[in-house]
């Protein structure tokens, strides 16, 4: 496997990451425990050192299937986690924020069996507390050894720089993929500028960009893609254009949609690194590999020539994420 070094901790991480929210909750029904600790242990085994969580997967049952599955492993790895402050939490001081975020780690600490992590994000910027009170708390657990770096997940590129200006940021962990370009914009670049590393979460759009969903499939339980509205039949008919691009590409490169998918993005930023989401071990597998396929030049520019002439339909937000649970 292919390694990337991303962002002000240096962290080493396999070019591939391995997201393991879905083996708890939010894409209907999930594997055994026994079996999900076995996709775990399977990816580090093809290569992958990279594992992602958060205290919000399940309530913290990701963090703790999480922790039990890297267990053997935890000092080969990279492991990441993320918190949340919710309005109820008494952080009008700097004292409170501070002892607020520990306690949130220490609890990610207890669940994932570990007594450091990696990589800890802030899983949404707040609107009542400023970024640069975060990074300065980041800094301090830094300075303990409670964790290596941090970032911010869906950040504006305003708030990554002032939030790095305080303590250099190591990732920003955000939605991108081949249908989903919107950070490229600002984000992505401010990113590169910073010498922050990239991880794109859902880089196979949901699942949307393998292929392997057609507008009849019906979703269930706790399944985002209920709500998730490139998932609407009138959308996924839509959007086929770019499954067929995708296709066309995948068989001139004898690879698969997803594959290409993954590619392009690693073909385009070098310090980015996506971390999708599987519980099957052949999906594992195929996600893994495509850190293997590399695109010329004239491939890649193909690609964006093309995609500049697709129209994407539907996306997914936070808001249609919160009608699942309401």
């Amino acid at each position: 496997m292919k390694k990337r070094k991303i962002g002000a901790a240096g962290l080493e991480v396999s070019a591939v990451g391995y997201g393991c929210m879905g083996l708890s909750h939010g894409y209907g029904e999930t594997p055994e425990k026994d079996e999900a600790i076995a996709l775990m242990r399977n990816a580090y085994e093809l290569g992958c050192n990279f594992f992602d969580t958060a205290e919000a997967y399940g309530a913290g049952e990701n963090e703790k299937l999480v922790g039990e599955g890297i267990a053997p492993i935890r000092q080969n790895i990279i492991l990441a986690t993320k918190f949340r402050i919710y309005p109820d939490e008494e952080v009008s001081t700097m004292p409170q924020l501070m002892k607020a975020v520990e306690s949130h780690l220490d609890a990610s600490l207890k669940r994932l069996k570990t007594d450091y992590v990696d990589l800890y994000y802030q899983h949404r910027v707040s609107k009542q507390i400023p970024v640069e009170a975060i990074a300065w708390c980041m800094g301090e657990l830094i300075k303990k050894g409670k964790i290596r770096g941090w970032g911010q997940s869906q950040s504006t590129a305003e708030q990554i720089r002032l939030a790095h200006a305080v303590t250099p940021m190591t990732a920003v962990q955000s939605e991108y993929s081949i249908m989903e370009r919107t950070f490229e914009k600002e984000v992505i670049p401010a990113c590169g500028e910073l010498g922050i590393g990239f991880v794109p979460f859902s880089p196979l759009g949901s699942g949307f960009l393998s292929g392997k969903y057609t507008p009849a499939q019906e979703y269930k339980g706790d399944d985002v893609r209920r709500v998730i509205t490139r998932f609407e039949k009138e959308n996924m008919v839509a959007n086929q254009p770019l499954l067929d691009l995708l296709h066309l590409f995948a068989q001139e490169k004898n690879a698969t949609p997803a594959q290409i998918s993954l590619a392009w993005m690693l073909y385009k930023y070098k310090f980015l690194v996506p971390i999708p989401g599987s519980r099957k071990p052949e999906r594992i597998a195929e996600n893994l590999h495509a850190a293997d396929l590399e695109l010329t030049p004239g491939e890649f520019n193909r690609i964006e020539t093309e995609l500049a002439n697709i129209e994407i339909h539907g996306n997914r937000t936070d808001e249609d994420i919160a009608r699942l649970y309401q």
